[in-house]
């Protein structure tokens, strides 16, 4: 049986959208050896991500990248009521979101399933309590506004740190698994 492993960017203040604040921070090495390791079987985005990642990594070689042969060779599902033939390779669109097509997807799939960014999937799984490790990279800055993780309104989650390690750049990545 997968596991979801769901890895976020994401500021002190709780935003996620639009990641490119990032890009004033040195990226360590050891961050991309922690998001390496859910780097394993597929990927599982909504379709926004989707099609942002498919715009970004077709044309990225692992010389560039290291994560590239994964993101473009690895199976994708993609959560979505619209979007209909996807033209990245290996690509499936699984329908709109439903908590049983995404067990189902976990029944066939050994290994871990990875999830970046796709925040309203991320909360529907979360609710659902289909996320069997939650991945967040905490930037040093608030940018009080933009979409967060953790609308205001959604129903609580109760999460259990399994790992911290902090970054010279300032980042802290905060590993959490669901509460027994």
């Amino acid at each position: 049986m997968g596991k979801i492993a769901v890895h976020e960017f994401i500021t002190l203040d709780g935003v996620i959208e639009s990641p490119a604040w990032t890009a004033d921070y040195d990226f360590d090495p050891k961050m991309g050896e922690a998001i390496s390791r859910f780097m394993d079987e597929a990927l599982l985005l909504g379709r926004r991500t989707f099609e942002m990642f498919a715009q970004a990594w077709p044309n990225r070689t692992a010389e560039e990248d290291p994560g590239a042969p994964f993101m473009n060779e690895s199976p994708k599902y993609v959560v979505s009521s619209t979007l209909e033939s996807p033209e990245w390779n290996n690509s499936h669109v699984l329908g709109p979101y439903d908590a049983g097509t995404i067990r189902d997807l976990k029944d066939r799939i050994d290994g871990f399933i990875y999830v970046s960014g796709s925040a309203m999937l991320v909360r529907q799984m979360l609710r659902d309590g289909l996320v069997d490790e939650l991945h967040l990279f905490v930037y040093p800055l608030t940018l009080g506004s933009g979409e967060r993780l953790f609308a205001e309104g959604d129903a609580g989650v109760k999460l259990t740190p399994s790992e911290t390690e902090a970054y010279d750049s300032g980042v802290v990545h905060l590993g959490y698994r669901p509460a027994p």
